[in-house]
């Protein structure tokens, strides 16, 4: 079996996937910042999540996944302040719009989702080993890392930072783009903001210790995999590294993987920053299902390139959703559940999908992709060239019933990654006959009698399209 091999931010190349423990996946997907309502950009990354969990999971892998929550932040505690809530009230609302969001775009749920404001003396005891180790400096009482403690710093992002000005610093939590400064790890309080008693002082964390002490707690010192939008690699997740590896002495993730921006349609990533952004609420009150909105986040693109959204896309997406539903109507009656179908297991009864090439089976072209970087385009389009192979093998009368669940099996295989097709309830057995009357029918060249039938079957809910490749049908109610 071709092995699982994933791109690895920190080396630049595509390396196989070996975990820590056989079997076991630990890995940390970075969440919210709940300030506001999340938007369709954040939502590609955790649509990446999300197939990279399936994937996994499909592979046989145990997962533990961590998603953190940013519920205390520069931009959290100013508009909790201008509204005069404490920071809990504030970010609730925001918090239970993010969990609801998960589940209209059918994203699994986390093994764990740890709160900031929830970790607050992990945070604190991180900072001490580092202060410890001799990695932290005081400045106005706020206690800042010195990356120059740090060889490696920089490595994840790529940068160059042997002309680093020793003793420059960032006090907020967003800086510039390739500006390596020592970052703040402990903020003093300032008048009005909530903050918390520690040895450290009255204040509150900074951004970055919030993830390696949440992280730590969940996963442990070392973990498998930490992955994030390609805008988390700095300044954050290359702090996180820095300050991680200096309190431990230990790799702290060992493949590292980014989704890239999504984009408007000029081109920009959609940001909140730059106002050009929508909500889930606002893509779904413009007339968008959210199985569409799904389909063209996880494959309008790799993860790794960019995604222009647009209404074309939603539109395409929602056309390819309508034929995965209307080929698993077309298959007949839905057959029993198959031992390993959907877990990882063979398809049974493989299919080599006429006109693929050389027979390869449909499954291990569609495994095979996603075990390569989890190309899902690749593998839908293996999908649909199986699904118009077989279509014509059903319009022929050709597809036994053992091949027809087998059919049945290696889209539910597929969707076990997708999950966008609505599967049907067993399509009724008149129906079927109907069909096969219809078609006798219409050999002996009683038209008549065909035409009676359409007319049934369209009362129904079936409508039949017959084309010069056969007769087409497909269930409009």
């Amino acid at each position: 079996m071709t092995p699982l091999r994933l791109h690895n931010t920190m080396s630049g190349k595509t390396e196989e996937f070996m975990p820590l423990v056989a079997g076991q996946v630990r890995m940390y997907t970075c969440g919210p910042t709940v300030h506001d309502y999340a938007h369709i950009g954040n939502f590609r990354t955790f649509l990446f999540e999300d197939l990279l969990r399936r994937v996994l999971i499909q592979q046989g892998y145990q997962v533990t996944q961590v998603m953190n929550l940013t519920d205390v932040e520069d931009r959290i505690i100013k508009k909790a302040a201008d509204k005069a809530i404490t920071i809990d009230e504030f970010t609730e609302p925001y918090i239970e719009a993010f969990f609801e969001h998960l589940d209209i775009l059918r994203i699994e749920r986390a093994e764990h989702y740890p709160r900031a404001t929830q970790h607050i003396f992990e945070m604190v005891s991180l900072i001490e080993v580092l202060s410890e180790k001799g990695h932290t400096y005081v400045s106005d009482g706020s206690t800042y890392f010195r990356i120059a403690t740090f060889p490696r710093y920089g490595r994840l992002a790529h940068l160059d930072v042997s002309g680093l000005k020793a003793g420059a610093r960032v006090d907020v939590d967003d800086y510039g783009k390739d500006d390596p400064r020592d970052f703040v790890l402990w903020k003093a309080r300032k008048p009005g903001e909530q903050s918390w008693e520690t040895p450290l002082g009255a204040g509150r964390p900074g951004w970055h210790i919030e993830c390696s002490a949440m992280s730590m707690r969940y996963l442990g010192q070392s973990f498998d995999i930490h992955t994030g939008g390609v805008d988390n690699i700095f300044p954050h997740h290359e702090n996180e590294i820095a300050q991680s590896e200096a309190a431990t002495g230990k790799t702290f993730a060992r493949y590292w993987l980014h989704a890239q921006f999504l984009q408007d349609a000029v081109g920009e990533k959609m940001s909140k920053r730059l106002k050009n952004f929508s909500t889930l609420r606002d893509v779904l009150a413009e007339g968008y299902q959210p199985r569409a909105i799904r389909y063209a986040l996880m494959t309008g693109a790799h993860y790794r390139s960019p995604l222009a959204f647009s209404p074309e896309l939603l539109k395409a997406a929602a056309s390819s959703v309508k034929r995965l539903d209307e080929f698993a109507v077309r298959l007949g009656p839905i057959p029993s559940p198959l031992a390993g179908e959907g877990q990882g297991g063979p398809v049974p009864s493989p299919l080599a999908g006429e006109g693929q090439g050389g027979g390869l089976e449909v499954q291990q072209r569609w495994d095979d992709a996603l075990r390569d970087d989890l190309n899902l385009p690749a593998a839908v389009g293996h999908l649909f060239e199986f699904i118009k192979a077989f279509n014509m093998r059903l319009e022929s009368g050709k597809a036994t019933a053992d091949e027809r669940a087998a059919a049945m099996a290696m889209l539910r295989h597929a969707d076990r990654i997708l999950d966008v097709i609505d599967f049907p309830q067993a399509v009724d057995a008149e129906v079927e006959r109907l069909i096969a009357e219809r078609r006798a029918a219409r050999d002996r060249r009683d038209f008549a009698r065909a035409d009676e039938i359409r007319q049934q079957l369209l009362a129904m809910g079936i409508q039949l399209d017959d084309t010069q490749d056969g007769t087409r049908w497909k269930r409009i109610r």
